[in-house]
């Protein structure tokens, strides 16, 4: 029996266009699919457990059998919604950032802007399970996913970090990037493509079926279609190109 191939794909709300398409194409009887936290997608490419995976671009400068692959990724051009450091006091007043432990770039993102962009220097922390509790006076702490809707604390300042790049490179971010081992055949990457299309072609459907998982304080239509960008066309690839020099830079990757 010929070996599936092992794909990891992020489970938030805006990689369920991907998801749905890799259920409903043909393509998803030659793939075992798992559902993980982006950090946990780096981790299995990084140790070889799966072939392909959506897994945070910072990873990817550390990746030497693999490439990125498709027309597709989970990028934004100024606000993306679900990346922020929030925080009781302003940018210049944070002594301490808690780091969100589901995603490499993100705590990347937020290191570079800290540096090159809001110059300020506060001490960066792995974020305990409960950090957001813990989010207060000079301590503020990066927020990323579903984690981030209908957030019960209110905090004093949100700062949403593809904006902030945004303002700062005048450039789209990717935050996760298709990425595939090394000598897939032609036929495989096609399929894979096609399912991916599916999905964003079906994403009114998709759509509909996760509203009620998020209630009526939640626009899954507006976030899908306004706030996450799927196309890595050519600015994409430029702002991706340019977060990857910052972490070379300063020693991230």
């Amino acid at each position: 029996m010929k070996e599936k191939l092992r794909v990891s794909v992020v489970a938030y709300l805006n990689a369920q266009p991907f998801i749905y398409g890799l259920k409903h194409h043909n393509v998803g009887d030659n793939i075992n699919l798992t559902l993980d936290i982006p950090s946990e997608c780096a981790r299995k490419l990084l140790n070889k457990e799966s072939d392909i995976g959506l897994v945070p671009v910072a990873v990817i400068p550390q990746l030497k059998d693999y490439e990125i692959i498709g027309k597709t990724c989970i990028g934004a051009l100024g606000k993306v919604a679900s990346v922020l450091l929030c925080s009781d006091v302003p940018l210049h007043e944070i002594e301490k950032v808690f780091l969100d432990f589901h995603s490499r770039t993100s705590v990347a993102l937020v290191q570079v802007l800290s540096k090159h962009f809001w110059e300020i220097k506060p001490d960066f922390e792995q974020a305990p399970n409960d950090f957001i509790s813990k989010i207060q006076n000079k301590t503020a702490g990066v927020i990323i996913g579903d984690r981030t809707f209908n957030m019960k604390k209110d905090f004093n300042y949100i700062y949403d970090l593809s904006e902030e790049w945004f303002k700062f490179t005048s450039l789209p971010f990717v935050f996760a990037a298709w990425v595939g081992k090394k000598g897939l055949s032609e036929h495989i990457l096609n399929e894979f493509e096609e399912a991916l299309q599916l999905g964003l072609k079906e994403k009114d459907v998709v759509i509909k079926e996760n509203q009620p998982k998020f209630g009526d304080t939640f626009d899954v239509a507006h976030y899908l279609n306004m706030n996450i960008q799927y196309e890595l066309d050519e600015e994409k690839k430029k702002g991706l190109e340019q977060f990857f020099e910052y972490l070379k830079n300063m020693n991230l990757c």
